[in-house]
């Protein structure tokens, strides 16, 4: 098991990694450049990449990270890291209830009443639909992102003290 651990916390690390720097994207650039935007063009924009993160590079990353983490945290437990695996699990319990839970609940189904406005709307009527929609996505992507980073800590502090093979 102890040699198994060391790949699996580099995989845990990555995939971390990866989902933390997809939901900092969001709050960095994306949504800052959409709320630029005329509101039927950030619309536009935002339904079209909610329909391009359906995809096997997003996938993995989102639902892959907590049964990474979890396995991760097992092999730790086998492996006799006791302090290891409590990072690990506590990793993937904060992704799951800060990360995974929020963007299942909150994101993705704005996402999917935000489909409906497909055509073109007046100007007046896609701004109230902008505004009511993006703060909120915004809030609810923060929180997530806090989450990830979180999660991104704990494994990278999980590998810091994984004793060290002579």
């Amino acid at each position: 098991m102890q040699r198994l651990l060391t790949p699996m916390i580099f995989l845990s690390l990555l995939l971390a990694g990866a989902i933390f720097g997809f939901f900092y994207a969001w709050i960095c650039s994306t949504m800052w450049g959409l709320d630029t935007l005329e509101p039927n063009t950030a619309i536009a924009a935002m339904n079209a990449m909610n329909i391009s993160v359906r995809n096997g590079v997003f996938m993995p990353a989102f639902f892959g990270t907590p049964v990474v983490l979890l396995i991760t945290g097992a092999v730790a437990f086998l492996a006799s890291q006791r302090k290891v695996a409590i990072l690990i699990l506590g990793a993937g319990l904060v992704y799951i209830i800060g990360a995974f839970i929020p963007t299942a609940s909150v994101n993705v189904p704005m996402n999917i009443a935000l489909e409906a406005y497909s055509e073109m709307l007046p100007t007046a009527q896609a701004q109230e639909i902008w505004n009511a929609y993006s703060p909120r996505w915004q809030f609810w992507n923060t929180l997530r992102t806090i989450a990830a980073s979180i999660t991104l800590m704990l494994v990278g502090v999980a590998l810091y003290v994984l004793p060290r093979r002579a």
